[in-house]
């Protein structure tokens, strides 16, 4: 018995690294967090807006995505927050393109969205079916998107990839310092 003890603390440990594991992958990279800028000389076209910026909030498993638009005078502010270890629903999902292409969330009805870390928790991964009203009647897009962080922490990349379209939308931001986030 004696001599099964280094074994059995072994055993042990692997079992406990292996418990801990999961709860590695719903951790994102705390560089994430903060005020993003977009780039407008490096990014697809923002159709109808002039300026966006991304607030990323984690929180545990959930990861709050907000939407600091403006057009002129007009603000727009919307949040989808999405949970990394299980689906949830969001009504009324904000998506960049809505205003300019007319293609509104049906309404009373809500987007299945599906969130996940990879890359070591570099990039969040979310997918989205979202019930969406034309003026051919309603339909569903399906929504691929990926928020990379890239190298150093101070940029990060929007992928945005529709079923309705045959390019990838590509949004590049770049890190607002926190005082002048306040501001």
């Amino acid at each position: 018995m004696v001599g099964n003890l280094p074994m059995k603390r072994t055993l042990l440990k692997f079992l406990l690294g292996l418990a801990l594991l999961p709860l590695a992958a719903l951790a994102g990279d705390p560089a994430i967090n903060g005020r993003w800028r977009m780039d407008p000389a490096r990014s697809t076209a923002l159709d109808s807006w002039t300026t966006m910026d991304l607030v990323i909030a984690t929180d545990g498993s959930k990861v709050g995505l907000r939407h600091d638009m403006t057009w002129h005078a007009t603000k727009v502010t919307a949040t989808n927050t999405v949970d990394t270890v299980a689906p949830v629903e969001i009504v009324n999902f904000f998506r960049v393109d809505q205003r300019h292409m007319a293609v509104y969330p049906q309404p009373k009805e809500a987007a299945h969205v599906t969130a996940a870390w990879l890359d070591g928790g570099r990039t969040l991964r979310v997918e989205a079916q979202v019930p969406l009203e034309t003026s051919q009647g309603n339909a569903t897009m399906r929504l691929y998107e990926e928020y990379r962080l890239l190298e150093g922490g101070n940029e990060l990349l929007l992928i945005e990839l529709h079923s309705t379209r045959s390019r990838p939308l590509v949004y590049h931001f770049t890190k607002v310092p926190e005082e002048a986030a306040k501001k």
